[in-house]
């Protein structure tokens, strides 16, 4: 049965997907003829030269600018704000990102990669004055503090992301909810919580949180505040938007089909978190990806090459990896 909220969804003529931050840089592979590099953008900005100081920083983490048109009518949000403040400056001067158009942000799940650069990227957004409070999608669940085992049985926290005081303050208006949603005017689709259906994405064993009461360490393998973000582009299908996908990428697919039966999915375009300690389910998550015959498969962030690789012996010119700098038209 299709969730509430996506049958509210409405078909867009077309997005534009600019990324603003991604771990790799790569201006020198081919791409399909819907997709500019890092270079090209860069030079369509005001680049009047290549040198290092006007490249972007590719940085551990993801952030998305992401831009629909029905007609002339056209929403702009962003997925994700990457891992530290600097990174969201310094690409989106040099890219011309203009993130003084983005109307909403989704925060896909509570990690540093994903949420550390929020506030200077809500900064950039309110950059004109006067301008409302912009939406900041959120699941209850991401605001626990998160650890992670090292080698010695210690922990290591990682650092809190946002609070909703801090979002406030930025300029952004927080939207605390575990619901699926359909925003701006209905041409967006964020996620509620993914179910998570295969045996074997099991998704970041040792991962630990704090308890409810602040005072002690609990095992949180599921992130189950993780969600997707989609957009449905009319003639091609689903475009989804998964950030990390410790829920497994195939149980975001299955997801994403749940939530829209009757519509094809195009495009898979995020982090499928298939490096460390996940690389041994490369082949079953490769196989099984299959079954949703995507148009379009674009890993980045935490795939890890190996998984990158076998993407590309199985599915070929269909998969195109992200990077930094990178624009697709879909």
């Amino acid at each position: 049965m299709a969730h509430p909220a996506g049958k509210d969804v409405l078909e867009v003529d077309k997005i534009e997907i600019l990324v603003l931050i991604d771990n790799q840089t790569d201006s020198l592979s081919s791409t399909p003829e819907n997709f500019t590099s890092e270079w090209s953008n860069l030079h369509k900005a005001g680049m009047e030269q290549i040198s290092g100081s006007c490249q972007c920083c590719a940085n551990h983490g993801l952030a998305l600018v992401v831009k629909a048109w029905i007609g002339d009518t056209c929403h702009t949000a962003l997925f994700d704000a990457g891992p530290v403040d600097f990174a969201v400056e310094y690409n989106a001067t040099r890219l011309g990102a203009g993130l003084d158009q983005v109307e909403a942000v989704v925060l896909s799940h509570g990690h540093w990669d994903h949420a550390g650069g929020l506030l200077q990227a809500l900064d950039l957004i309110q950059a004109p004055e006067n301008k409302p409070a912009v939406p900041v999608y959120l699941h209850p669940g991401m605001f626990r503090q998160r650890a992670l085992p090292m080698p010695d049985n210690s922990l290591l926290p990682i650092k809190d992301i946002p609070s909703p005081d801090d979002i406030q303050a930025h300029g952004g208006n927080p939207v605390i909810t575990e619901a699926a949603t359909a925003f701006m005017d209905n041409m967006f689709f964020v996620s509620g919580e993914i179910p998570r259906i295969t045996d074997y994405e099991k998704g970041f064993p040792g991962h630990m949180r704090r308890t409810e009461d602040g005072k002690d360490w609990e095992p949180d393998p599921l992130l189950m505040d993780e969600r997707y973000m989609a957009v449905n582009v009319r003639g091609k299908g689903l475009v989804v938007f998964s950030a990390c996908s410790h829920a497994g990428i195939v149980n975001v697919m299955h997801a994403a089909r749940r939530d829209f039966p009757n519509v094809p999915l195009h495009a898979l375009m995020g982090g499928y978190h298939l490096s460390g300690g996940n690389e041994k389910i490369i082949d079953q998550t490769v196989a099984d990806l299959g079954q949703f015959d995507l148009d379009l498969i674009l890993p980045g962030h935490c795939t890890g090459w190996r998984a990158v690789n076998k993407l590309e012996q199985a599915y070929g010119d269909k998969v195109v990896p992200i990077a930094v700098g990178m624009i697709a038209k879909i």
